[in-house]
């Protein structure tokens, strides 16, 4: 599963690669963790334009419409796993609940170990995300799907539960914009091939 990732990227560049509106988010860049903003393209409501959003990532759990109950910190809903759900459905059916979730690089947790990952030929790119408004703030959770062969560990050891859904340029319209038919039919995994690890410096081990 995708723990953290890395939006190595100031707002107008952001905006610039992704045609988008640059809104009022002064992102400098940075990594981002579930219950943290992030920068986010959704489409605005009156013209339909992509504009970036802050956003908090990380829904209330199943039953909440708070942010926290009691003394006991939140447990954010981060990813969609399962695009079959009652819980997510409705956001997925509606165009104007799906996002782009820009990003540099993702991180997938294996034997206690982020190892973090980015595409190839491609400083910046867009994995599948969906958001809606709360009372109070957006938030957003991002879109998974199966692991492709560049996650899994090279000689035993246990491999992630899943990875990012990344969007390639030119489905990037259509998720924003399709059917949900349509738009199902991007939830794949992205190709090995097209995968790249970072150094191992990167790596942040956790306990």
């Amino acid at each position: 599963m995708t723990s953290r990732y890395r939006l190595a990227a100031a707002s107008p560049e952001i905006a610039n690669a992704f045609a988008a509106d640059a809104g009022p988010d002064p992102w400098a860049g940075g990594e981002i963790v579930p219950g943290t903003f992030a920068p986010v393209i959704a489409r605005a409501g009156k013209t339909g334009r992509p504009v970036i959003r802050p956003m908090h990532w990380g829904y209330p759990p199943p039953g909440s419409l708070t942010e926290a109950s009691g003394s006991a910190p939140p447990r954010w809903v981060a990813h969609v796993r399962n695009v079959e759900s009652p819980y997510w459905i409705g956001n997925l059916r509606h165009i104007s609940l799906r996002c782009l979730i820009p990003a540099s690089a993702f991180a997938v947790r294996q034997d206690r170990t982020d190892h973090w990952f980015g595409v190839r030929d491609r400083a910046l790119f867009a994995i599948a995300g969906i958001w809606r408004d709360l009372t109070d703030m957006p938030v957003f959770a991002m879109l998974t799907t199966e692991p492709n062969s560049a996650l899994l560990p090279v000689e035993g050891g246990k491999g992630p539960s899943a990875m990012p859904l990344i969007l390639a340029a030119e489905d990037q319209d259509r998720w924003l914009n399709a059917d949900w038919k349509e738009a199902q039919a991007l939830v794949r995994p992205w190709p090995a091939m097209q995968t790249i690890g970072h150094p191992p410096v990167s790596a942040v081990v956790r306990p």
